[in-house]
């Protein structure tokens, strides 16, 4: 596609322009397109700030990704050449969603080792992986940028019971990592370094996304080179798209997004117009990239009591279906038109809803897209005069865990924590108006029916109340949206769903299974919300079929009060 044909896109009402005009002409005084090339760490704070000068290695990681390429290729070849048919990903958050968003997208079209990707703690998605894959010829790739992180450790402790053969594993972290120095005792096949100056959500074009990536049969090459068009990504011009001469496409883009979420100039948050719920519509050929948006927007910008809430995979509805705290990021896949989408998508600018249109050429233009959002997003921290790279609250959640599972290991007990009832449920789903939003978190197994019923619930509750939902399985979502639910804008009601399958996983070495493990993630959770004021209640699904229990709890939110 040529540059003209991924011009970003804007169709923003009359009487939200002049704040994205004042906006643009603050960017283009600061001179952040300048300061962000050259790596300026006071864009985001004064000189020292923690965390900011030391988190700026994604800016140059694809040119340096593709001088050092070779080494991953030859391993890709290697490992396809010694009949490994399937590859499966130990990670969480940062370490996952990128490679889940290459396997979705790539996944039909390249001739590559089968790529799973295990980001959960529950113990039926776990024996299902298992049973997936032939273990005899299945390579495991443990990745954590820490080499601390208890998912992917427990997860390796499990498979490395099963197989107990270095030659079987590969480790992607960070150097001098605890799992660097476990890959090394136990002769893994390789360990890849990632640069330590990258967080986790801006490490998609790092070893993290780009190795899984290879062994998959992705063309990394095209890939990374791809992600240098980001800075040039041009703006079309028009009446109802302010523009700032000069200003780059993702400049532009985090500017806006920082307006319309209602920043101020002032040092603190709010006096605009509160548009502060990003809401994705993404074409159906780049499947999962709405979870990768969902991690690098909310951790990257949910703190301070302010931030952009990332909405992923809601049903499209009907102009009159939104309130005024919505703003839709379109991406539409110009080798694949979408006619009746464009329509539907253009009906809420016609009403009046903001939407940014933000072209892509489909999976091979990843490399492209992941990089835009990125420094799209950093210029958004700008904007809400926030650091955009560091995550103070997600490691409250972790504290509370380790305190949980400390009290089980005492007294072989968990916390009691009570389910709520109908009333309450109902109370605090139809309670919500915007701006609040009502956030969804599934501790059970992933699947296409839990997704389809979890649907159900959000487009039951946007019909009853125009308030925002959001849906996440946990523990995914902790190093994801959980930053915003606990650093966030104090606006969100949270709902709990808990479902376990019918047999348990052990965790060799640790004094507690998979199912305490996530049971203890869930709780720790719950307790945080609740410590910090937010509405929160913990409800069971219960039955083999949690997707059934579900549109149970869909069909009474329908009754009439």
């Amino acid at each position: 596609m040529s540059d003209r044909a991924l011009a970003i896109d804007a169709r923003i009402p009359d009487s939200l322009r002049g704040l994205v005009r004042e906006k643009l002409a603050l960017a283009e005084r600061d001179r952040v397109a300048q300061r962000l090339r050259s790596q300026d760490p006071t864009l985001w704070g004064p000189p020292g700030t923690p965390e900011v000068a030391n988190r700026l290695g994604w800016i140059t990681i694809a040119e340096r990704m593709l001088a050092e390429l070779s080494s991953v290729e030859a391993f890709a070849e290697e490992v396809r050449a010694e009949g490994f048919s399937d590859v499966v990903l130990l990670g969480m958050g940062g370490s996952s969603l990128a490679p889940e968003v290459l396997r979705r997208s790539f996944g039909p079209y390249v001739e590559g080792a089968r790529l799973h990707v295990l980001d959960s703690t529950d113990a039926e998605t776990i024996r299902l992986t298992e049973r997936a894959v032939d273990l005899a010829h299945t390579l495991f790739i443990v990745s954590s940028k820490s080499g601390g992180t208890i998912e992917p450790l427990s997860l390796f402790a499990h498979f490395w019971s099963l197989v107990g053969d270095g030659r079987h594993f590969a480790a992607i972290t960070d150097p001098g990592s605890g799992l660097a120095e476990l890959a090394e005792e136990r002769g893994f096949r390789a360990t890849f370094l990632g640069d330590p100056e990258i967080g986790g959500r801006y490490s998609a074009l790092s070893p993290f996304g780009v190795v899984p990536a290879a062994l998959m049969g992705v063309d990394v090459r095209r890939l990374l080179s791809g992600a240098a068009g980001a800075w040039d990504t041009p703006v079309r011009e028009g009446p109802s798209a302010p523009s700032a001469p000069g200003t780059s496409g993702a400049v532009w883009l985090g500017t806006i997004l920082s307006a319309l979420a209602g920043s101020s100039t002032d040092g603190g948050a709010g006096g605009g117009p509160g548009r502060d719920k990003l809401t994705f519509v993404i074409s159906e050929t780049l499947p999962g990239l709405g979870l990768w948006l969902e991690q690098l927007v909310a951790e990257s910008t949910g703190k301070r009591s302010r931030g952009i809430l990332p909405v992923a995979e809601e049903p499209l509805g009907e102009p009159e279906a939104y309130g005024a705290d919505r703003v839709f990021a379109y991406l539409p896949d110009g080798n694949r038109p979408d006619a009746e989408l464009d329509r539907r998508v253009g009906l809420l600018a016609d009403a009046g809803h903001p939407v940014i249109t933000i072209p892509t050429g489909g999976p091979p233009d990843l490399g492209r897209v992941f990089m835009l959002w990125e420094l799209a997003v950093a210029v958004a921290g700008w904007g809400l005069q926030i650091n955009p790279f560091d995550q103070p609250n997600v490691q409250q959640a972790k504290d509370a865990t380790k305190r949980v599972l400390a009290e089980y290991e005492a007294s072989a007990a968990l916390p009691e924590v009570p389910d709520a009832g109908d009333t309450a449920v109902r109370s605090l789903l139809l309670g919500s108006r915007p701006p609040e939003y009502v956030a969804i978190m599934a501790y059970a197994r992933p699947s296409s029916e839990l997704d389809a019923a979890a649907a159900e619930l959000r487009v039951a509750v946007r019909g009853a109340t125009r308030a925002t939902t959001t849906f996440g399985y946990g523990p995914r979502f902790l190093h994801s949206t959980g930053q915003f639910h606990k650093g966030g804008p104090p606006t969100g009601r949270f709902l709990q769903l808990i479902h376990d399958g019918p047999a348990d996983v052990d965790i060799p070495g640790a004094a507690y299974t998979f199912t305490t493990l996530k049971h203890a993630q869930a709780t720790g959770d719950l307790s945080t919300l609740r410590e910090l004021g937010r509405p929160a209640e913990r409800l069971t699904l219960e039955g083999q079929d949690p997707a059934r229990a579900l549109r149970a709890l869909t069909a009474t939110i329908k009754e009439p009060t």
